[in-house]
């Protein structure tokens, strides 16, 4: 499938989606917390490119925009309903077919039937009928996956998790070897790289990759590790790192591996641990939008991914709200490589 490539994050883009959060989401009673966090992404992604903001209130939206600070000329806004803002899963995902654009429209069932996802689930065809993917054609398809269960290096390996991919609540029914076939064919994966261990407490997603091992190149892969042997991940994420250490680059040799500190735990106010990770950072044209949690260990999460991405800005965003729905950075965007508009 070599006239087919799924480009790797750190490739240019024209875009980055953000579902914005509204009154009758998840987010209602936590409005106030989590706005700002949107607000901040918004800001440093339209410093340095185009944004589009899913909105379920336009008018609203635009007012807060002008009053953060947000350079207004780069945000394009489609006033589109949505069930939450979790655009990393509901949004398209963009393949190059021929070099040409081709926006995927996967079927998002709300991370294996846990949540209603009617309205995010339509929100790419929406996006079509208003006719905002100007130059890329839009394909649906009927097979279910999200954008964070997915991770490319953009020269055909995928980067993905059994415990996601594999889920019954996804493709009821289809073998490994059939996702496999399905994986290559919409994207043109030559290689498939699956881990077996590794999970998040708190994490609604079934191990989503991305929020633990991400590529920074093609040949570098941070992940996340825990060296306190009396917390309950230390188990699975040692067993991760070790599945990490065998794997090898297109050309056989072993990853360079940066291993990204854990958080101190964090909790809901019902005692329930939340799913803090430094995994889940954005790329977008000239910088890398790194969550922090207001952590002892943010600074040096900061300074590893600065190593990884030297020639980018890196850019901390305070990500605490985000996590009282089990999410982060990467999940609430979708990047669309260059050519879509």
């Amino acid at each position: 499938m070599k006239n087919i490539r799924l480009p790797a994050e750190w490739e240019e883009q024209s875009f980055v989606q953000l579902t914005w959060p509204h009154e009758n989401s998840d987010w209602g009673p936590y409005l106030n917390e989590v706005e700002p966090v949107f607000l901040n992404v918004a800001k440093e992604v339209a410093k340095r490119q185009i944004l589009l903001i899913v909105a379920h209130d336009d008018e609203k939206i635009i007012g807060k925009l002008k009053n953060f600070g947000v350079n207004i000329s780069n945000v394009k806004i489609v006033e589109i309903e949505s069930n939450d803002t979790w655009a990393r899963d509901h949004g398209g995902i963009t393949v190059l077919k021929n070099g040409k654009p081709v926006v995927m429209d996967f079927l998002f069932n709300g991370w294996g039937l846990k949540f209603a996802a009617d309205k995010d689930n339509l929100i790419t065809q929406n996006l079509a009928k208003a006719k905002f993917f100007k130059n890329a054609k839009v394909k649906s398809v009927s097979f279910a996956l999200e954008g964070g269960s997915i991770e490319t290096d953009g020269k055909g390996t995928l980067l993905t998790t059994k415990e996601c991919l594999l889920s019954q609540n996804r493709n009821k029914g289809m073998s490994k070897s059939k996702i496999e076939k399905k994986l290559k064919k919409y994207f043109g994966f030559e290689r498939i790289l699956w881990l077996e261990h590794g999970y998040l407490a708190g994490d609604d997603t079934d191990s989503h990759i991305d929020t633990l091992a991400r590529f920074c190149d093609e040949n570098t892969i941070c992940y996340v590790y825990c060296d306190d042997r009396d917390d309950e991940h230390y188990i699975e994420l040692k067993l991760m790192e070790e599945e990490l250490e065998k794997l090898k680059t297109a050309d056989g040799k072993p990853y360079k591996l940066v291993g990204l500190p854990m958080p101190d735990a964090k909790y809901d106010e019902r005692g329930n641990r939340l799913p803090a990770t430094y995994a889940n950072f954005l790329i977008i044209n000239g910088a890398v939008l790194v969550p922090t949690y207001n952590d002892k260990h943010d600074i040096e999460a900061i300074k590893l991914l600065g190593e990884c991405f030297k020639d980018r800005d890196i850019v901390p965003i305070d990500a605490s709200a985000l996590i009282l729905w089990h999410g982060s950075i990467h999940c609430i965007t979708m990047q669309y490589p260059k050519g879509v508009i």
